[in-house]
């Protein structure tokens, strides 16, 4: 009798976050700043393995988050020349950005994917304050502070606008970031209109104050109710904040999920030790990927897992 083929392996996406626009300088030496520093942290995360590398741009002088075209076009290039990852922009932006604001870099430069938050959310990053005594820059106590009476705005209309001027428009697709079991309901409310089409990249978020949680149960019942609701319609990503990243990741894995790393989600690769790089999180990753029998996809096995329009659609 000749021996059953064997089955082929899942391949899980690694998505970096590079940047984002929580942490502030003062929290990590190693956190990306400049236009140079994104771009040389992008291409070497995506040299360790990741084939998703999600983008915010922040001010070089001063390191606050920035919504300017100008600035994301000071390294989309040379992202894109240097390295095959798929490139992920931000349509969240930062505290206080106008939706035409958040809109303005990925409408610019038509990418492949841009990350697209399921829903208004309290969003609260001042507990931070009692880690550090003084910040490097003034605007770094007020970021923190202003999210204590700060609700991060993504209305139906919100979404509906996003949805039809990058989707329709522009081919590209979506990172949907799910930070509660309420968004993926309303996920479903996009699918069930026909204004999403799948495949659905659900990205669920644990550990941000004002969303789930993050104890493996908060965990579970996510994973739950994205399979009811969404059977086999959806590739499932999982991203943990701060000190939970690891570990939670870790878990997710052995569930079958993609997983998000990176400097935006935590400044850490163990206790008490900063991450000195993107690349750190994602080879730390990987290695525990692969050493509960995973392959990692290439960006080309991202795409088309995806389905994404591909890199010579883009306009940078």
């Amino acid at each position: 009798m000749a021996d059953a083929k064997p089955k082929a392996r899942r391949k899980t996406i690694i998505t970096c976050a590079v940047t984002g626009s929580i942490h502030t300088p003062t929290m990590s030496p190693h956190l990306p700043i400049t236009p140079d520093e994104i771009a040389r942290e992008s291409i070497a995360a995506a040299e360790a393995g990741a084939s998703i590398i999600h983008l915010h741009a922040r001010d070089p002088k001063d390191g606050r988050p920035t919504p300017s075209p100008d600035v994301f076009m000071e390294f989309l290039p040379r992202i894109k020349q240097a390295c095959d990852a798929v490139v992920n922009i931000t349509t969240g932006g930062g505290h206080g950005m106008t939706v035409a604001e958040r809109l303005a870099a990925p409408l610019r430069a038509s990418p492949e994917m841009t990350s697209l938050n399921m829903g208004s959310m309290n969003f609260g990053l001042y507990p931070m304050l009692e880690r550090y005594k003084e910040f490097r820059h003034d605007w770094e106590r007020i970021h923190l502070e202003n999210s204590r009476d700060f609700i991060f705005r993504n209305t139906f209309k919100d979404i509906e606008t996003v949805l039809h001027e990058l989707g329709d428009k522009h081919g590209t697709r979506f990172e949907f970031e799910c930070y509660d079991v309420g968004h993926l309901y309303t996920l479903a409310h996009f699918l069930e209109r026909g204004l999403v089409k799948p495949p659905l990249f659900v990205q669920t978020i644990f550990g941000i104050l004002g969303g789930i949680g993050p104890h493996p149960e908060d965990v579970m019942h996510m994973r739950r109710t994205a399979d009811r609701l969404f059977g086999d319609q959806y590739r499932w990503s999982v991203l943990a904040a701060g000190r939970h990243q690891m570990p939670i990741l870790t878990m997710a894995a052995t569930m079958g999920a993609n997983v998000r790393v990176g400097l935006e989600d935590s400044l850490w690769l163990g206790p008490g030790q900063l991450a000195k790089s993107n690349a750190d999180q994602v080879r730390k990753i990987r290695t525990i990927i692969e050493s509960l029998g995973g392959e990692i996809a290439t960006p080309a096995e991202a795409r088309a897992m995806l389905g994404l329009k591909g890199g010579d659609r883009v306009a940078f």
